[in-house]
């Protein structure tokens, strides 16, 4: 409920800068986690992003307009203490990859799935020098062991900050290869999201939209746009 949302409780917010990290503090007093871990940023680019979410509450503070804040948070309070369970998860994707399912009807519907979906398996190949099997139906078909080894290793290769936001770009897309591409820059948020949608809006295009549908879709590109943001700023020097 809107009204539940806390008040602001602080007036001046600005970035801090100690050997451990970049700090946040909010009326001189450092910023910590929800977990009340301390609040230390790998960069000066992603806590100044921070921070301008913060300086841009307005009388009450609402966490949902602060996705950078909630991802940074994540890492900070989950990522670490379940990391292996979180890598495990994500390189699980992989088995069973939306990419790798296609429709066998309608013939609409096959080659739309050919043409946004074939690039990335072309990609994802030449990327990490590992092959994904295609199937068609819902009978399951088994990946190459040597395949899902390697997509855990590129998983658990990722710092805790990294994890955190590809763990959204691969839940939001239900996809380890289009989760990847996203971080990677092979596809920008939006050719991501239509990806993964690429099903739904086929059947939106048949039937009609649903207004419940359509604003799911919107929250799922805001999630993949926050996370690609997040990474760059992680990557920013």
């Amino acid at each position: 409920m809107l009204g539940s949302a806390p008040r602001r409780f602080y007036q001046t917010v600005a970035v801090t800068v100690t050997p451990d990290g970049c700090g946040i503090t909010l009326d001189g007093k450092q910023l910590r986690s929800p977990a009340q871990h301390p609040f230390l940023l790998p960069n000066a680019a992603l806590a100044g992003a921070i921070a301008a979410e913060w300086a841009a509450q307005g009388d009450k503070v609402r966490p949902h307009t602060m996705p950078l804040m909630q991802l940074a948070a994540t890492a900070i309070d989950r990522v670490g203490p379940a990391r292996d369970q979180i890598v495990a998860e994500l390189a699980g994707y992989a088995a069973s990859d939306l990419v790798c399912y296609r429709a066998t009807e309608p013939p609409a519907l096959v080659a739309r799935q050919t043409q946004a979906w074939d690039p990335m398996i072309d990609w994802v190949r030449r990327r990490y020098d590992v092959v994904l099997q295609v199937t068609s139906g819902i009978v399951a078909v088994p990946q190459p062991p040597a395949t899902l080894l390697a997509l855990e290793r590129v998983v658990a290769g990722q710092g805790d900050f990294a994890l955190a936001a590809l763990a959204t770009l691969v839940s939001v897309s239900g996809s380890l290869v289009l989760g990847l591409a996203v971080a990677d820059g092979a596809l920008t948020p939006e050719q991501g999201a239509h990806a993964a949608q690429l099903d739904e809006l086929f059947q939106a295009e048949r039937w009609g939209e649903d207004a419940e549908a359509t604003e799911r879709r919107v929250a799922q590109l805001a999630d993949l746009v926050a996370a690609k943001r997040f990474l760059d700023l992680l990557a920013a020097t």
